[in-house]
């Protein structure tokens, strides 16, 4: 009867709607880097490092520094948490400047916090760059052998 069909096509049609939605959500749930989850704790230490390493920077420069530590999380070349990333030492001196000269300790912007919730979604890895810095005043002739990725504001983002 008709009915039946009017029925069996709205039911055909609302099988192709919850196919094509499920369809939209499986590249997130596929996506190659999983968004990370680290602790309040943490996301506040690393906007304060974010913060003051990125401080007058504009606001994609904060996101990319977050990355940066997110990606070293991630690297096998780096200890494996957030805070111990944030505290490693190099040589005889931390390898961010923030934590030696203690600016790490102030207050984050809500910039800085913003950033940082963006760069927890691994939207962009920066081409999974390792390293930033600021060309004008980096002293260090090493970080300038690394190949560069990106340039944003004043610092420049390489692997």
């Amino acid at each position: 009867s008709e009915t039946e069909t009017d029925t069996d096509s709205v039911e055909a049609a609302d099988k192709m709607t919850q196919s094509t939605e499920t369809k939209v959500e499986t590249p997130v749930e596929k996506h190659e880097t999983p968004a990370v989850s680290i602790s309040g704790e943490e996301k506040e230490l690393l906007a304060r490092l974010v913060e003051a390493e990125a401080k007058g920077e504009p606001y994609e420069g904060k996101v990319a520094v977050a990355t940066i530590v997110l990606n070293r999380v991630e690297s096998p070349q780096f200890p494996n948490t957030v805070t111990e990333v944030i505290n490693e030492v190099v040589g005889h001196a931390y390898a961010f400047t923030p934590v030696q000269n203690g600016a790490i300790n102030n207050v984050a912007s809500a910039k800085s916090i913003q950033a940082v919730e963006e760069a927890l979604k691994r939207e962009d890895t920066l081409n999974d760059c390792i390293f930033f810095y600021n060309p004008e005043i980096a002293t260090d002739e090493w970080i300038r052998s690394r190949q560069i990725v990106e340039t944003i504001g004043n610092h420049v983002f390489a692997k």
